[in-house]
């Protein structure tokens, strides 16, 4: 991610820095209104009919941030509510037309724009099937086409449900190619390419490909998605900016796969070994990981002997996945071209992911209301309004354990914005 540029940004969207204070101001009212709120108001029995809890919240209060309604989400997620676990997904599909019904898969509608967009979705995932499944209902379409790639070293339980997944749902199918993925490794970027490689044979011909992770959430719904990628024409979107210093450590000297005590088991060190200049004569540049390609940005890269070459070149850096997209994007005559000469884009410029860093916070942004690992926000609920208003179209990072909450809210706004845009034109509806 490239941290310092966002220096540079334009405000235009910050919100009063007040907010900090107002999120104390609703703690303490709601501390003393609702502390009465007894373990039996939030806590009630995961049915087969409602296999999600869903939390007695006034979602339309939490985006008006009313204060009360977003107090009461603070207390809620405090108090113990039944897990969403793997394994209860397992059992739901076990019946796949009742899973189908269920989620709602069956009663999806497609407007003819919709129907005439078709996009792709490449997800990177590891834990939380849930969330994978809810990721994949929010931005769902019949006519889309879903990719997923499991770790290698994901729980037995985590690919059992994701087998089911894509054994119940056309659209969703495994990756041929599964990786073994290791943080900031050429693993992360080898399982996006691979379900890259897949899509581009499906049948489905679709116009832009979208990768997610487990903690991600959209903040569009498809044919918001759709609207806006028809805006691009053949352009994509992602972060591409000139490296500093320090970042062009990460490919200007070699790296090894090491153990480490950390999530992933082990990490790339740096050793004091140079390495060769990318090929090519290739100019580097930097992002993050998340992207929105064009078709025709797919193919050629994925004949391209340039590419190959660079993809060979860039296996011993670390997180290659962050400089690897936002490179190739700049190569002169690459469909969707990004000139050399054409100033940085930023990640809050570039819409393809909304990241709250902490040390950026109520300069950039308002604070974090939710938790932060590895200086990263996980989103609370009274974000809610500013997620959706930024303007980006998807966000990270969300944990129901964190806040589960905000996921539900999303989910509602999200349903409603599809319903309303599609209640304006013609629709071809799945009644079974």
């Amino acid at each position: 991610m490239k941290r310092c540029s966002a220096l540079r940004l334009r405000r235009k969207h910050l919100l009063p820095p007040f907010l900090s204070l107002l999120v104390l101001s609703i703690l303490l009212l709601v501390s003393v209104k609702y502390n009465y709120v007894t373990e039996s108001t939030v806590v009630q029995e995961v049915s087969k009919s409602q296999p999600l809890y869903k939390h007695p919240i006034n979602c339309l209060a939490i985006y008006d941030m009313d204060p009360v309604e977003v107090g009461k989400s603070f207390i809620m997620r405090r108090k113990k509510t039944v897990e969403d676990k793997d394994e209860s997904l397992i059992n739901l599909t076990k019946s796949c037309p009742s899973f189908i019904n269920i989620r709602g898969y069956d009663a999806v509608c497609v407007s003819e724009e919709e129907k005439e967009f078709p996009l792709a979705y490449s997800l990177v995932v590891h834990k939380y099937a849930w969330m994978v499944e809810r990721l994949i209902r929010a931005t769902y379409s019949p006519n889309n086409i879903y990719c997923i790639h499991y770790d290698q070293k994901s729980s037995s339980e985590f690919i059992a449900a994701m087998e089911s997944l894509a054994r119940c749902l056309p659209n969703v199918f495994i990756v041929s190619k599964r990786e073994s993925v290791f943080y900031a490794s050429i693993s992360r970027l080898k399982a996006d390419l691979n379900c890259l490689s897949d899509l581009l044979r499906s049948e489905v011909r679709w116009k832009y490909v979208i990768n997610l992770c487990g903690q991600d959430f959209p903040l569009r719904s498809n044919i918001e998605l759709v609207s806006e990628l028809k805006k691009l024409k053949g352009s994509n979107m992602l972060e591409t900016s000139r490296p500093t210093e320090i970042k062009k450590q990460r490919f200007t000297f070699h790296h090894e796969l090491k153990p480490a005590s950390f999530e992933y088991q082990k990490l790339p060190v740096r050793t004091e070994q140079k390495k060769s200049p990318p090929p090519h004569g290739i100019e580097m540049f930097v992002g993050n990981a998340y992207f929105v390609l064009s078709r025709e940005f797919v193919v050629h890269m994925d004949s391209s002997a340039v590419v190959k070459d660079f993809l060979a070149w860039s296996e011993d850096t670390y997180s290659p996945d962050e400089h690897f997209w936002a490179t190739l994007v700049r190569l002169p005559g690459i469909p969707g071209e990004v000139p050399r000469s054409q100033p940085d884009i930023t990640d809050l410029m570039s819409k393809t992911r909304l990241v709250k860093w902490h040390y950026l916070e109520e300069s950039l942004y308002p604070p974090c209301t939710g938790e932060h690992v590895r200086s990263v926000c996980i989103f609370g609920a009274a974000e809610m309004r500013w997620l959706l208003n930024y303007g980006h179209w998807f966000a990270n990072k969300f944990d129901p354990k964190v806040d589960p909450i905000l996921i539900q809210c999303l989910e509602e706004k999200l349903e409603e914005k599809q319903r309303l845009l599609q209640s304006r034109t013609s629709l071809t509806c799945r009644t079974g």
